[in-house]
């Protein structure tokens, strides 16, 4: 069964945020905010929050050394027949925006 664009998101969204809780030492809290998939879904870009925010180039460069591992995770736990490669990013669109709610309450 064919998965459309926004649903295979939202479950690779949903795998990746149980995949970096289960191997996250839980030093930091990751969140994943958005998957984006290419057009032939061959390719998944994940984008997640860190707190506390120093912690995020070592969380991003844990996730990035853990992108095997988390695409072999999707494809134990689904039915995704070819599950595209997975690469992560810090999601800076939601840091500003949560930037501009916390200026946006100081005021």
């Amino acid at each position: 069964m064919p998965y459309k664009r926004e649903r295979l998101e939202e479950l690779i969204r949903e795998m990746a945020a149980r995949f970096l809780e289960e191997e996250s030492s839980g030093i930091s809290m990751i969140t994943v905010t958005r998957v984006e998939t290419s057009k032939d879904k061959k390719e998944a870009r994940i984008f997640f929050t860190v707190l506390p925010q120093e912690k995020e180039k070592a969380a991003l460069d844990f996730a990035k050394r853990k992108s095997g591992l988390c695409r072999d995770y999707i494809v134990k736990h689904t039915r995704i027949g070819r599950p595209p490669r997975v690469k992560f990013f810090i999601d800076q669109g939601e840091k500003n925006r949560q930037r501009i709610d916390f200026l946006s309450q100081n005021d």
